[in-house]
């Protein structure tokens, strides 16, 4: 049963609370609390039951959330707070009806929050933005897909569409998608993972020849010693404290190396153990390294050089050498620039003391099994590749890859994102793809390297790109520099959304614009022949099915294989040999090709039958086998560079809130951190703000310091003293996305350095603080 859009009242952020700090312990009762009510109360009791209960079971659906694994042996209860907030969101009875557009201009939407666009329900039906019109206006589906086809068929080259995809696509669709633009003839297939993890990809393909996790889900809680860096596992992914407690009860230990302090990272009550409830929980860091932003890789490297000092101390008694001679190179040279590396920098770098550094090299040192685990805190580093290949180097030295209770391990932060570009979404993929690719269908793939999400923007800018299409997600809000996002957006043509909710990027749009409403996750899918399933790969390779528990929210809907097959065929139509009418129909039949395409999906519709579905192979992993050049894993040397930050600024992070998923805001607490209504705030540490002459809770501009002609700052936030690492500042994305310069990238990757501005405080000219100038981003300005 559908209900109508609700009234829903802007968070008008006067009365901001900053409590006393980060929390000391994470989930318990009031996680179970968190993730219920809100079902309950938008979703009804059985809705709640059918969706949330069925969440990561075998013969539910994924979540729609982050990519953590799932076990063997599933829980009834096999969801987070952050995993039920998602499908509440999603399977939300709410609808947005037709008389919505006529009284919402898309002008008067850009000046709603994201929260606000969120909140106004499910979308339903087609609607179309005509050339100087302010108003989306339903058509039909058939009208939708021929405005598309006819544009994109006027274009003079196909390069001169872009075609995004976002992690919650399924393989399913993901392959059909990247299929569909690969046979109208570009490789444009820009996504989320070149905002988040495309550094951990570059790092260690040129590392260990895969980019992927070198663990299974099983070798948590076998691990002697697992260290977390630059990830907030109790809001971002809380399933995992669960196995990160399960290596605490197998006798293992924990490092976070963070430059905030987190909940999760301190204290875990697991809301389905005794202890949990009634007890004190769990510890979980033995060790907390509050780094300075930026200092991991010389925290990395200072780490492998007491490795190695300790070898030279007791010549074959450290090192792995069986594993280093049998399977690696660049061992010397990696030694001889270590015994270079200055500790004075290091110290400088990281901020910690020589003590601190000890202590984690001793750790390493009498851990037999070691597992480095990651996230965007790294990922969205300047030198991010070179850190991550630290990471590598270090786990190389003592044989920590290629056996039980050991790996590398990047947490992959929504739900498919990994399975999208094992099924060919990226804008490189290598040439053994395309030639299965173009075998399999009779077409000659494009060769020719397309574009990424900050290229795809600087290529809007410059009117090569004139057509821009999104499976899901909400690129606007996503990427850095906002203002030049938007900016570039409103150069193009034409913009399409294939979406489930109203967001930021619907409101930012091209000469013409569409809106495809597409089934969510949780619902039902039933085709001409039948019910019908999805598949997906989670952060550690394992590919499993995914089965919706819920009547779709309106018959109208269309779902994502179904809209791409719609669009190919009206666009390709018989350009090349796919049966775009029949993927429809039967999701099998895509399945079918993909077994024939993509590596390692072999007998693809058969193995994702078996119970769990099945692991994909990985080399490093399996048979310490390695996919280089020189078919060895690769000790690399990286030289040391640190942030500097001149006097009077600080390092600005951007971070989530626990109140929001990506760019997707449920509401404007932030519990963990002690925040409650509103959003905009900075955290900053209190010996920082009496050296700035600033006082806690003032509203201060926070001005980004660059040189390159270009002023950035964000409006009226609230200072918020917080224990972060001193000459550290913290902010919530996206609302801080309009301080990093769209070309401040990775080196090498070309993520967006979003855990490096540098920014200057000054004190707002009104202290009362304006919500109606800062319900957007529009509220930052840019000369």
């Amino acid at each position: 049963m559908t209900r109508k859009n609700p009234r829903i009242e802007e968070v008008d952020e006067q009365d901001i609370e900053a409590g006393d700090g980060p929390k000391s312990w994470a989930a318990g009762i009031p996680g179970v609390l968190h993730s219920m009510m809100p079902a309950v109360e938008h979703m009804g009791l059985d809705r709640t039951r059918r969706t949330v209960l069925k969440m990561n079971q075998k013969d539910g659906f994924d979540c729609p959330s982050c990519a953590w694994p799932d076990p063997h042996h599933r829980k009834a209860f096999e969801f987070c707070e952050n995993g039920a907030k998602a499908v509440t969101w999603e399977a939300t009875p709410v609808v947005i009806a037709s008389d919505f557009w006529a009284g919402h201009s898309v002008s008067e939407l850009r000046s709603r929050s994201e929260y606000w666009l969120g909140m106004q329900g499910r979308l339903t039906e087609p609607v179309y933005k005509a050339p100087g019109e302010d108003h989306y206006k339903p058509v039909s589906w058939d009208e939708a897909i021929r405005i598309i086809g006819t544009k994109l068929k006027s274009l003079d080259s196909p390069d001169h569409a872009a075609f995004y995809t976002s992690g919650r696509t399924s393989n399913e669709a993901a392959f059909l998608y990247q299929l569909f633009v690969r046979g109208y003839g570009t490789n444009n297939l820009p996504d989320c993972s070149n905002m988040c993890h495309e550094s951990s990809g570059w790092a260690m393909g040129q590392t260990i020849g895969i980019g992927k996790a070198t663990v299974s889900f099983d070798d948590y809680a076998k691990a002697d010693l697992i260290i977390i860096m630059g990830q907030n596992p109790g809001t971002n992914h809380p399933r995992m404290l669960t196995e990160l407690e399960a290596c605490k009860d197998n006798g293992g230990r924990i490092v976070a190396v963070n430059p905030l302090p987190e909940a999760g990272l301190r204290r875990y009550k697991n809301p389905q153990k005794v202890k949990g409830i009634v007890g004190h929980g769990t510890q979980i860091a033995d060790q907390f390294l509050q780094i300075r932003i930026g200092g991991d890789m010389a925290l990395l490297q200072a780490v492998s050089k007491r490795v190695l000092d300790a070898e030279s101390r007791n010549p074959g008694t450290v090192l792995d050498h069986a594993f280093l001679a049998e399977h690696c190179e660049g061992l010397e040279e990696l030694t001889k620039h270590l015994a270079e590396l200055d500790e004075r920098a290091v110290l400088e770098a990281t901020g910690l003391r020589t003590e601190d550094i000890d202590e984690l090299a001793d750790r390493y040192l009498k851990a037999d099994k070691v597992i480095i685990t990651w996230a965007m805190g790294l990922t969205q580093q300047k030198k991010a590749v070179a850190t991550i290949k630290e990471i590598i180097n270090l786990l190389l030295l003592r044989g920590n890859i290629g056996k039980p209770g050991a790996g590398a391990s990047p947490i992959r932060g929504h739900s498919n994102v990994q399975g999208d570009r094992t099924m060919g979404i990226w804008e490189q993929m290598p040439q053994s793809f395309m030639e299965a690719l173009g075998k399999e269908f009779g077409f000659e793939p494009p060769r020719e390297h397309g574009t990424d999400a900050v290229e795809t923007i600087n290529r809007m800018r410059d009117g090569g790109i004139k057509v821009f299409m999104a499976l899901g997600g909400n690129l606007v809000a996503a990427i850095s520099d906002t203002h030049a996002a938007q900016a570039a957006m409103e150069q193009t043509e034409m913009t399409v959304q294939i979406s489930t909710k109203l967001n930021r990027s619907h409101t930012v749009t091209g000469a013409e614009a569409l809106i495809l409403p597409t089934m969510g996750r949780t619902e039902i899918d039933i085709q001409e022949s039948g019910p019908q399933f999805v598949s997906v790969e989670d952060t550690v390779c394992a590919v499993h099915p995914s089965r919706g528990s819920v009547e779709p929210v309106s018959h109208t809907l269309l779902s994502e294989p179904a809209i791409v097959s719609r669009l190919a065929t009206e666009v390709l139509g018989t350009k090349i040999n796919a049966d775009w009418d029949g993927f429809e129909k039967n999701y099998d039949l895509i399945r079918d090709h993909i077994s024939h395409v993509v590596a390692g999906c072999e007998n693809y519709n058969e193995r994702i039958r078996q119970e769990g579905g099945f692991i994909l192979a990985n080399g490093p992993r399996d048979s310490r086998t390695f996919p280089t050049p020189t078919g060895k894993a690769v000790l690399t040397v990286n030289e040391l560079e640190h942030i500097e930050r001149p006097a009077g600024t600080l390092i600005l992070q951007s971070i989530r809130s626990h109140d929001q998923f990506n760019t997707t805001i449920y509401g404007h607490n932030d519990r963990y951190r002690g925040i409650k209504k509103g959003r905009h705030v900075v955290f900053v540490n209190p010996e920082d703000i009496a050296e700035l002459g600033l006082a806690d809770g003032q509203y201060v501009d926070i001005r980004g310091d660059y040189q390159d002609g270009m002023e950035r700052m964000v409006r009226k936030f609230r200072l918020v003293s917080y224990p972060t690492a001193r000459g550290c500042a913290a902010a919530y994305y996206p609302e801080a996305n309009v301080l990093v310069p769209l070309n401040h990238t990775a080196e090498g990757s070309n993520t967006p350095v979003s855990k490096a501005v540098i920014v200057r405080l000054e004190p707002s000219p009104d202290q009362t603080p304006d919500a109606a100038e800062r319900v957007t981003p529009g509220a930052a300005q840019a000369r």
